[in-house]
């Protein structure tokens, strides 16, 4: 596997009260997740570039609000249900996790030209808010491991910083002083007694018995301020301004214990706990464009402008280590280390950019939509991962530290990452006031090692319900998830993973009144 970010982390926990925490798998997390929307988008896989009618066009192709001609009201309520299963060396684990959520909610106001002299046959200007991702869920796994420790990215940490005492005693205050605080990292001794580096009372050997557990809460928002017009039904271009509004929790609590029971060991257990929370909020454009060019095909092209997200991270974290006849039990936090106070740190990250094109076949094209026999669409879906980017921002800019390490990361991002492709396929069959929907919808991995198995498979269907100005639909897909997880990063040695697998569920549940 490739190097990957143990070199990041070096010599820039020395701020006592910032905390540099940031990852790739931050990006990733703002970047890797499926469709959703409205009930009636969600059953039919998610498609909606070129399809429109939808207020989810809103925030896939903006074009899709001119084939709007009234104005409308839109609630979309959903629910949860996650199901994991991992596999951390030989180890089978499951963890699930349920919780509300919603899909696009909002308003379209559109009308007709009264003019005879416009091209422009109608317009529309939409206003509505959507969840992209949502993050509640519980990952949870455990296994034997005699190949790595947690512990030896502190001695990463100390040995590339070449800290001396002092430095192991305060300066990584929510890191490697914990562990050295407890004993859990200590000093080896060189001549005359002088620190010669440090060592970890794990012993790795004989194998130590590890144990992950992450509960996660919060959600990726986007409100979007769309507008489009509509020239003689036949061209319909859109443009929507995006506000995201990012919060995302973790509480984490890791172990590693003696496997072997040995009593001459001098370890016996230690437990890490962190409490970390991410929020901020952005801007983003999102441009598209939708052409028939017979009654019956609709062509759709959008693009997605990288968002600039400002994030403020919080972090907090404590340590309890029982190293037995060598120093007993011993417990350290950051919050004795800092007065109190969480580590925080203040960042932006620009997300990928990404472009679909999509082409729609509907039966029975007229302008009269009660009338339409059903329509089926396909959509296809770029996505460059690796042009996730960090910088620093706020009264660090112009720390040169700061500044190299997210160069550092960055490279680390473009290093493991890769564009790949999301394809998704869906219809609608209409039967009077009563629409029968089908969907399936295929994500790529993001990752460049072909070691991280990661895809996203996903199967949908629905009904709606449609009748005097008023509509309501229900659907549910099914999300049948691969990825990889990390404990932690090593930069000195492979690293190991846990294979996820299992699923999650969705409910999305729509009601629309038309105004």
């Amino acid at each position: 596997m490739k190097k990957y970010f143990g070199l990041l982390i070096s010599g820039l926990a020395i701020f006592a009260q910032t905390a540099i925490a940031q990852s790739p798998e931050d990006a990733l997390r703002l970047a890797w997740f499926t469709q959703n929307g409205t009930a009636r988008n969600m059953a039919v896989g998610g498609v909606m570039g070129s399809l429109g009618g939808d207020i989810t066009a809103n925030h896939v192709n903006p074009a899709g609000l001119g084939l709007y001609k009234t104005r409308e009201l839109v609630l979309s309520p959903g629910f949860l249900l996650n199901s994991n299963k991992f596999n951390y060396r030989g180890t089978d684990s499951s963890s699930s996790k349920s919780g509300f959520g919603y899909g696009t909610t909002g308003i379209v106001l559109a009308g007709t030209s009264k003019s005879g002299y416009s091209k422009w046959t109608s317009s529309a200007f939409a206003i509505s808010v959507n969840q992209l991702a949502n993050y509640n869920n519980q990952v949870s796994f455990s296994g034997r491991n005699n190949f790595s420790s947690f512990t030896e990215k502190y001695l990463e940490e100390l040995t590339r910083d070449r800290a001396d005492t002092n430095a192991a005693l305060s300066n990584y205050i929510f890191g490697s002083s914990l562990a050295f605080r407890t004993f859990l990292v200590d000093t080896l001794s060189g001549i005359g007694g002088a620190v010669a580096g440090y060592q970890s009372l794990v012993p790795i050997s004989t194998g130590v018995n590890q144990s992950y557990n992450a509960r996660t809460t919060g959600g990726y928002n986007e409100i979007a301020i769309g507008f489009a017009g509509n020239m003689a039904d036949k061209l319909y271009v859109g443009g929507s301004f995006n506000i995201p509004i990012v919060k995302y929790n973790r509480e984490l609590v890791y172990s590693e214990r003696d496997a072997t029971n040995d009593p001459t060991n001098q370890f016996s257990f230690f437990e890490y706990k962190e409490s970390y929370s991410s929020q901020g909020a952005g801007i983003g454009v999102k441009l598209g464009t939708i052409y028939k060019p017979t009654p019956f095909v609709r062509i759709g092209f959008a693009f997605h402008s990288p968002q600039i997200i400002t994030m403020t991270d919080r972090i907090r974290s404590s340590l309890v280590a029982n190293t037995e006849t060598y120093a007993g039990q011993r417990s350290e936090s950051s919050d004795n280390l800092n007065s109190g106070r969480a580590g925080t740190s203040k960042y932006n990250i620009t997300t990928p950019w990404r472009a679909i094109g999509s082409f729609s076949y509907v039966f029975r094209e007229i302008n009269d939509t009660r009338l339409q026999k059903g329509f089926i669409s396909a959509d296809i879906e770029y996505v460059h991962y690796k042009g996730a980017r960090f910088a620093v921002a706020g009264e660090n800019a112009s720390d040169a530290g700061f500044r190299n390490y997210y160069t550092a990361l960055n490279e680390a991002i473009i290093d493991n990452y890769k564009g790949n492709i999301n394809a998704r396929i869906g219809g609608e069959l209409k039967f009077n006031t009563i629409m029968f929907r089908l969907g399936a919808a295929y994500y790529g991995s993001p990752y460049q090692d072909e070691a991280l198995k990661a895809s996203r498979v996903i199967g949908t269907g629905g009904l709606g319900y449609r009748n005097k100005g008023m509509f309501i639909d229900l659907s549910y897909s099914h999300i049948m998830n691969k990825d990889a997880v990390f404990a932690y990063r090593l930069n000195d040695k492979p690293n190991t993973f846990a294979e996820q697998t299992g699923s999650r569920g969705s409910i999305m549940l729509t009601f629309g009144f038309k105004l």
